[in-house]
């Protein structure tokens, strides 16, 4: 069933584009199995499943990023309200182009045939063509994502605080465009995985 956007209640945005510099990709590996996200924002919580079976570089790279508080006090720097609904996240300088110094494979990517191969709540990695991941990454929060195609790794699947993006998107883009910074500033807090 859909969820309906919600009156939205954030608190004032606290995010800060910075540098963190470059990390070292970790190499110790995850257990293959299905984890839990909370994505803690000033406009309320984002829970997830996330899945190191199918996408286990992935996740061990996100959880490794999290674990150093990479993304904890951090903007989504881009909203898309046309062709594509999402709202993507996980560039400390809010740039669109910053990362954490390494990249790694595209895995677990969708059916190519697949009508909508990122339905609501689906989470991917964003990325700049084949194994370019990094650390951004984008929620999408509804089913309008058609013109994606199937070239972005899914890793998770959000469980709680669907509303809360829809209503982020509600209120748009900055410029009244279809794509650019939302006109909620929107905060990562803090994310963590376990």
């Amino acid at each position: 069933a859909a969820t309906s956007p919600i009156a939205l209640t954030c608190a004032l945005s606290t995010g800060v584009a910075k540098n963190p510099g470059v990390l070292t990709q970790p190499t110790k590996s995850l257990l293959a199995k299905s984890y839990t996200m909370r994505i803690v924002t000033n406009c309320g919580n984002i829970i997830a499943i996330v899945d190191a079976k199918n996408a286990p570089i992935t996740v061990r790279n996100i959880a490794f990023l999290a674990t150093n508080k990479y993304f904890d006090n951090t903007l989504c720097h881009r909203l898309t309200t046309a062709g594509i609904d999402v709202l993507q996240c996980g560039d400390p300088t809010a740039s669109g182009s910053g990362g954490p110094g390494f990249n790694y494979a595209d895995e677990n990517l969708p059916v190519k045939k697949a009508k909508n191969r990122y339905p609501a709540g689906t989470i991917a990695m964003a990325n700049a063509g084949p194994g370019t991941n990094g650390s951004q990454f984008f929620l999408v929060y509804d089913n309008g994502s058609f013109d994606l195609p199937a070239n972005y790794t899914i890793w998770g699947r959000i469980t709680g605080g669907l509303n809360i993006l829809k209503a982020i998107a509600a209120k748009g883009v900055v410029g009244g465009g279809a794509d650019g910074a939302p006109v909620q500033a929107i905060t990562i807090l803090s994310l963590r995985i376990r």
